[in-house]
C-alpha cells in the first residue's frame, strides 16, 4: 500500500510539473485564456468585500444610534427624494408635542420619550451658525429636543451636560455641540461656556457629544441641539405645519421587550388620534432593526446581481479553459500515444490533462483573488471604506475556480484518454 500510494504521489507531481510546463511554453494563449478565470474571482473577491465592508459599518452605525430605537414620524421614509408625497399621506394630521407627552405618561415600557423637530428646508439651507469672531460651521444638523434625546438615541455628552427639564420650560438659549461643529467653530479651545450666534440669535454652549461618526451619509457629529421650546419660538413655521412636524423617539426599559413597547405606543397613538380598527396608522413607524434589514435586503441584491456577472465571466472563462485543452490534446497527439505505448493507462493520460486543466485554472482563481484584494486595499485606502474579504470569501473564490477546471477540463481529458496509441504515433 505504501508503495501504491508513493507512486501516485509520484504522478501527481509529474502531472503538476507537465501542467506548469505547458503553461510557459504558451504563455500568451494561458494567459489570454485565465482572462475570464480571474475576472469572474476578481469580481467576487471585490464584490464580496464591498457588500461586507458596507454591512459591517452599517450594522456599526446602528449599534452607536441604537439597535432598540422606535421613531415615530409623519411621513413613511423615502429613499432618493421618493417624488411626491402620495395623497393618503398629505392627508395625514401632524404628530404633535402632546402626543408625546401622552407616550411619555402611559407607555409602561418606555424608558425615554424624545420629541424632535428639524430645520429641513430652505429655512435649514439659510441656517447660519458662527462665533461672534465670524469662524461660521458647515450646515449643522439642527434640532430642537428635550433632556430624553440622549439616551433615546444612544448620544451622550462627554463634556459639560446636555437639556435639562428647566431648559425646555423657560426656553433658555443652552446649546450641545457635535465634536466636529465644535471644532469647526472654536478649533481645539474648549467650547463650553462659549457663545454661538444662531442667525444673529446667541446661544450658551454646556455640552459637547462624544464622537459617533457618519450614518447612512449624514455626519452625526456635525450637530447644534437646543431646547424644543425655544426652536418652537424661533421657527414657528416648522410647528405650525412648514415640515415634516415633529418625530417621536423612544427606547425600551428592557431592550427584549423592545416590539411589545412598540404595540402599546401604537396603541396609544391611534386611541389619541381617534382611529378605528378598520383603520390604517395614519403615522410613519421605523426601527433600527427594521431599517438594518432594509439595507442589507438592499446589499444582498447587489450582490446577487455581482455574482451572475462573475458566474458569466467564469463561464466564459471555462469555456476557454475547454477550448485551449482541446487544442492541447490535438497538439500532443503523439505525445499521447508514446506514453500509452510506454504503458500509461487511460486514467493515466487522462489525470495529466485534467490536472493541467485545474492547474491553470487554480492559476487563474489566484490571481483572480490577489486582484480582487488589490482592488478592495486600494478602495479601502482611497476613499477610506472598511471593504474587507472575509476568509470563506477566499475560500470559495479559489475553490470554484478549481471547480471550473474540474467541470470545462473532463471532456478534453477523457477525449485524450480515449486516443487509440496506434492511431496516435501515426498523427502528423
Amino acid at each position: 500500500m505504501a508503495a501504491r500510494k508513493t507512486g501516485f504521489r509520484g504522478i501527481g507531481t509529474e502531472n503538476m510539473k507537465f501542467a506548469f510546463r505547458a503553461m510557459v511554453a504558451q504563455k500568451l494563449r494561458s494567459f489570454l485564456t485565465l482572462l475570464g478565470i480571474v475576472a469572474g474571482v476578481a469580481t467576487v473577491i471585490a464584490m464580496v468585500s464591498f457588500v461586507s465592508g458596507f454591512n459591517n459599518a452599517v450594522t456599526d452605525s446602528f449599534s452607536s444610534f441604537g439597535t432598540t430605537l422606535v421613531q415615530f414620524q409623519k411621513y413613511e421614509q423615502r429613499f432618493g427624494g421618493g417624488g411626491p408625497l402620495p395623497e393618503d399621506q398629505k392627508r395625514r394630521r401632524d404628530l404633535t408635542i402632546e402626543d408625546a407627552e401622552a407616550l411619555k405618561l402611559t407607555s409602561t415600557l418606555a424608558a425615554a420619550v424624545s420629541q424632535e423637530r428639524y430645520l429641513f428646508g430652505a429655512a435649514g439651507a439659510s441656517l447660519t451658525v458662527k462665533t461672534p469672531e465670524g469662524t461660521e460651521a458647515n450646515g449643522p444638523t439642527f434640532v430642537g429636543t428635550n433632556p430624553d434625546y440622549a439616551p433615546s438615541n444612544n448620544s451622550f455628552v462627554q463634556d459639560g451636560r446636555f437639556l435639562v427639564d428647566a431648559d425646555i420650560a423657560h426656553a433658555s438659549h443652552a446649546c450641545i455641540l457635535g465634536p466636529e461643529t465644535a471644532t469647526a467653530l472654536f478649533g481645539r479651545k474648549d467650547p463650553i461656556g462659549r457663545t454661538v450666534l444662531v442667525n444673529g440669535t446667541a446661544f450658551h454652549v454646556v455640552g459637547l457629544l462624544e464622537k459617533k461618526g457618519s450614518f447612512l451619509g449624514g455626519d452625526a457629529d456635525n450637530i447644534l441641539i437646543i431646547p424644543i421650546s425655544t426652536f418652537d419660538d424661533m421657527f414657528p413655521q416648522v410647528k405650525n405645519g412648514g415640515g415634516d412636524t415633529i418625530h417621536i423617539a423612544t427606547v425600551p426599559k428592557d431592550p427584549k421587550r423592545m416590539y411589545e413597547m412598540m404595540d402599546q405606543e401604537v396603541a396609544i397613538l391611534r386611541a389619541r388620534r381617534g382611529l378605528r380598527a378598520n383603520q390604517p396608522n395614519d403615522f410613519a413607524i421605523f426601527t433600527s432593526e427594521a431599517q438594518l434589514k432594509t439595507f442589507q435586503q438592499i446589499t444582498g441584491g447587489i450582490a446577487g446581481a455581482m455574482i451572475l456577472i462573475a458566474g458569466i465571466a467564469l463561464l466564459v472563462g471555462g469555456v476557454g479553459v475547454m477550448n485551449i485543452m482541446l487544442v492541447s490534446v490535438t497538439e500532443r497527439t503523439r505525445e499521447i500515444g508514446v506514453r500509452k505505448a510506454l504503458g500509461a493507462t487511460r486514467k493515466d493520460i487522462a489525470m495529466q490533462f485534467l490536472v493541467e486543466a485545474i492547474s491553470l485554472t487554480g492559476v487563474g482563481g489566484a490571481v483572480g483573488i490577489a486582484v480582487g484584494l488589490g482592488i478592495a486595499m486600494l478602495v479601502r485606502l482611497v476613499f477610506e471604506f472598511p471593504a474587507a474579504a472575509p476568509i470563506w470569501s477566499i475560500v470559495l473564490g479559489f475553490g470554484v475556480s478549481t471547480a471550473v477546471g474540474l467541470i470545462f477540463g473532463l471532456w478534453p481529458a477523457l477525449k485524450a484518454a480515449k486516443q487509440d496509441p496506434i492511431e496516435a504515433l501515426r498523427y502528423e
